[in-house]
């Protein structure tokens, strides 16, 4: 497609409502979720986008891995056409008679299955109180953030991401340690020594699907092999409560599960919680609200990210 240029694209011919479509495939990166949100087919979707580009002479969108993504030309046509849709959303307000302007719109975040259950769900409940028309997506997923990332407008993820086409910032950091059931200690004893867990069977990820570097348990305890292992660590905080072992859990899973603290001392992994917000999509005011949310949420419940150590 040969890149359009001023003089010879007339904006008589473009449409707006095309540039609607535009944004909720950027926002979402799936055609038919956004046709959902659209209320049409996801043939309609790339209908219009394909008319917009041949309109503007430019590619707007790409297909990858992790689903349709904006082109830089894309991002910039993307971010003008926002004042556009705000402007219909002040119309609608306008004419139904609300004073104070209400969100709208799809925020999808993508979050690790424990942080995002216990910190981001919460988050999301209350921006979904304050602003009732705003639609909030919840992805859990413990991985690596992509390097083209798309199919989110902010993301929750472990460790210091690479930049990239993401606005990151520091949310907050929270402890995991060592833990077991009573069964499993009155059973069983405790380990006396890190050196002693060589002894217990130790619960946590499947090594060789692990998509997270931070998590890596040959960083944390060299030379020890889960016995039991699971990519879902709400499955890892089960088998400890049931006494398959000694856990490597986080605290704020830890102890709503009523586990006893082992080694503290020796054993106190401190990873953090990065915030990431595709570029395109950090002035829109619902990111900005569900943005503001976690950080309210992380700052009020910090003793649970960062508890005290303690020991039976």
């Amino acid at each position: 497609m040969e890149p359009g240029s001023p003089d010879r694209i007339d904006p008589r011919g473009l449409r707006a409502d095309d540039l609607r479509h535009l944004l909720a495939v950027a926002r979402t990166g799936r055609l038919v979720t956004a046709a959902d949100a659209l209320g049409v087919d996801h043939t309609t979707v790339s209908r219009r986008i394909t008319a917009l580009e041949r309109s503007l002479g430019v590619r707007l969108m790409e297909r990858g891995t992790e689903g349709w993504a904006l082109t830089d030309a894309g991002k910039a046509v993307a971010e003008s056409a926002r004042t556009i849709e705000d402007a219909l959303v002040r119309v609608v307000e306008a004419v139904s008679g609300q004073d104070a302007p209400s969100l709208h719109g799809t925020v999808r975040v993508s979050a690790p299955d424990g942080f995002g259950t216990v910190f981001a769900t919460p988050a999301l409940a209350r921006v979904r109180r304050r602003h009732p028309q705003l639609q909030v997506e919840l992805i859990t997923v413990t991985r690596e953030l992509p390097l083209r990332p798309a199919g989110f407008d902010l993301a929750l993820t472990i460790g210091r991401p690479p930049r990239g086409r993401l606005v990151t910032e520091h949310l907050t950091d929270y402890t995991l340690g060592l833990y077991a059931g009573d069964e499993y200690l009155a059973r069983c004893g405790p380990p006396g020594t890190v050196a002693e867990l060589r002894e217990h069977p130790l619960i946590f990820y499947i090594e060789s699907m692990l998509q997270v570097g931070d998590l890596d348990i040959e960083r944390h305890l060299p030379g020890i092999t889960p016995a039991f292992s699971s990519t879902n660590v709400f499955a890892q905080v089960e088998a400890t409560r049931l006494g398959a072992g000694v856990g490597v859990l986080p605290a704020f899973l830890a102890d709503r599960a009523g586990l006893r603290r082992l080694l503290a001392e020796e054993v106190d992994i401190r990873l953090p919680i990065t915030l990431a917000v595709r570029r395109e999509a950090v002035t829109q005011p619902a990111v900005r609200a569900v943005r503001d949310a976690l950080h309210h949420e992380v700052a009020e419940r910090a003793a649970e990210l960062l508890p005290e150590r303690a020991e039976p």
